[in-house]
């Protein structure tokens, strides 16, 4: 088993973290006397980094949650990061390039909960997740990373940088999600209007309440839980595409509505 980092060595990798994020550049790495082995420190960097960044948290991103994911990222399953409010925006949104180093769009599920899921329910299954979801949004992340090759550097890395989260576009909240298969429901990505990719929330751990579910007892297992009000995105349905400035995206989700996401130059 690997060791454990230092508090030192947390504290330096997420001092390289932030000053990256600050000069708005990328590292090749973090160096190997502060590169956590592990999710467990991956995070531990990330809470710093996430309490240092000021900004209130509104909810999570779930990374990983598909086999090619885990095969681009040479991951052994999901990890999660925060998602914060000023990365939070409703559809049709229109957001500077220039803001992102990556700019890796993924048509996703995302659920707002109307209830707490604290440790006192876990472990929680796929059959919990349901009754604490106030709504469901079809969803793009704008997945970005402060690594200049985020592929090989390793999800323990990832994980300290915050997932790779970038930025989230919602679209509308849909209720009546209930009487459908999410796991069956397809998700059609366009850039440009051409078609990029159709994929189905099946690709999301068999079913985006498998991630939800996943989130909330991995929240339990590093000491504490999901609250009312958090929006949970769940991972890519349709795989990644990365875009330019000027370019525009759209994920079609059938009746579920779309989500629209233009990047200015």
């Amino acid at each position: 088993m690997p060791e454990d980092l230092s508090v030192d060595a947390v504290e330096q990798a997420a001092r390289l973290l932030l000053a990256a994020r600050g000069d708005h550049r990328r590292l090749d790495g973090l160096p190997a006397s502060c590169r956590p082995a592990t999710i467990a420190d991956g995070y531990r960097i990330q809470d710093i980094v996430a309490a240092a960044i000021g900004v209130p948290a509104v909810g999570w991103k779930i990374a990983c949650t598909s086999d090619e994911a885990c095969r681009i990222l040479g991951a052994d399953g999901p990890f999660a990061g925060h998602l914060f409010e000023s990365v939070v925006v409703d559809s049709p949104a229109e957001v500077s390039a220039g803001a992102f180093h990556m700019r890796g769009l993924e048509g996703e599920f995302a659920f707002r909960l109307g209830d707490d899921l604290p440790a006192i329910g876990a472990p929680y299954v796929i059959e919990d997740m349901a009754a604490a979801v106030d709504c469901l949004h079809p969803a793009i992340e704008i997945v970005d990373s402060r690594y200049t090759e985020w592929t090989t550097v390793g999800a323990p890395s990832l994980a300290a940088d915050n997932a790779a989260a970038g930025a989230l576009v919602l679209g509308p909240a849909v209720t009546g999600w209930h009487a459908g298969d999410l796991a069956t429901r397809e998700v059609a990505l366009s850039v440009n209007g051409a078609h990029h990719r159709t994929g189905t929330g099946a690709e999301v751990l068999g079913h985006p309440l498998a991630a939800l579910a996943w989130l909330a007892n991995d929240r339990v297992a590093h000491g504490d839980g999901l609250k009312a009000g958090e929006v949970v995105t769940t991972g890519t349905c349709t795989g990644i595409v990365y875009v330019g400035a000027g370019d525009s995206a759209r994920a079609d989700f059938g009746d579920f509505g779309a989500v629209e996401l233009a990047f200015t130059d």
